[in-house]
């Protein structure tokens, strides 16, 4: 109630001043002050620069035609040893595609459902499930990689791919729960009971009311864990054995040396995600509108 009369007095307050003069010159007077440089634009601007001028000088010497930090002259050298001389940096590359996808799969189904179950019902034991649902983001990666391989080895299991799906599924999946769980929080129960009044089952609520109504955090759920499950190296260096995925293939190759080869698979991985990251964005945008 309170809320909703906060929320009415700002509605009414707004639209007071927007038919004022008064308004009108002090909303002109909040954008020339908003424009002027502020601690906070000043700070914002470090942190974008910090976190983006490693990305450009890693696409700037991918162009580089020498291996050293000396820049000689443009080339495409770095890019034509990746497309046809880089077959394990191309296989390492596919093992993290398939456990990335393959994981975030998994992790995303059982945490939509989770988020689902844990949210709407009543259970005994459903604080406690809530609680440590979020230990895995909170523990530190090498004690949920040794507790993995202990757990592993206790159950006879060959350290491969399989292992490897098993761990990044389990430290991907409260990151789906939260995701989801933010979403099915703000959702309409009414909806759910206007479709058992027009006769669908639960089968039927839940594949063409719940899920499409959730579908963006399912998303978001789902490209974090292909993202984790790809640049994670602590966890997939304990439960491994002998597969090389991208992450392993790097740490292997800084030992020798770093090829400016990783520069060139950088850029071309950075160009993809950020194709992805725009069609994802304009597609959940224009699901929402459908829905």
């Amino acid at each position: 109630m309170e809320f909703l009369v906060s929320v009415i007095l700002a509605i009414l307050q707004k639209t007071h001043i927007a038919k004022t003069e008064n308004g009108r010159h002090a909303k002109r007077s909040w954008k020339k002050r908003a424009s002027k440089i502020s601690f906070s634009k000043t700070v914002l601007v470090i942190a974008v620069l910090f976190l983006f001028i490693p990305l450009f000088v890693i696409i700037f010497y991918s162009f580089n035609e020498s291996k050293g930090t000396t820049f000689t002259r443009p080339s495409l050298v770095w890019y034509e040893e990746l497309l046809f001389s880089s077959g394990r940096l191309w296989l390492s590359l596919m093992y993290s595609a398939i456990v990335a996808v393959v994981s975030a799969l998994i992790a995303t189904i059982l945490g939509s459902l989770a988020a689902i179950g844990i949210s709407w019902y009543k259970f005994f034991g459903k604080n406690y499930i809530q609680s440590i649902s979020f230990l895995p983001m909170v523990l530190p990666e090498v004690i949920m990689g040794v507790s993995l391989l202990i757990f592993l080895s206790g159950i006879h299991m060959n350290l491969g791919i399989p292992t490897i799906i098993i761990a990044h599924t389990t430290f991907c999946l409260p990151f789906v729960y939260l995701m989801v769980s933010a979403r099915v929080d703000e959702f309409d129960y009414s909806i759910i009971e206007a479709s058992h009044d027009l006769g669908a089952n639960e089968r039927q609520t839940l594949f063409l009311v719940i899920i499409p109504a959730i579908m963006p955090g399912i998303v978001s759920g789902f490209m974090m864990s292909i993202t984790m499950s790809i640049e994670d190296f602590v966890i997939t260096s304990l439960v491994n054995g002998n597969v090389e995925t991208l992450p392993i293939y790097v740490y292997n190759m800084i030992r020798h040396g770093v090829s400016p080869v990783i520069n060139a698979l950088s850029f071309v991985l950075i160009i993809i995600i950020c194709l992805i990251a725009f069609a994802l964005r304009k597609g959940l945008k224009a699901f929402a509108a459908g829905h």
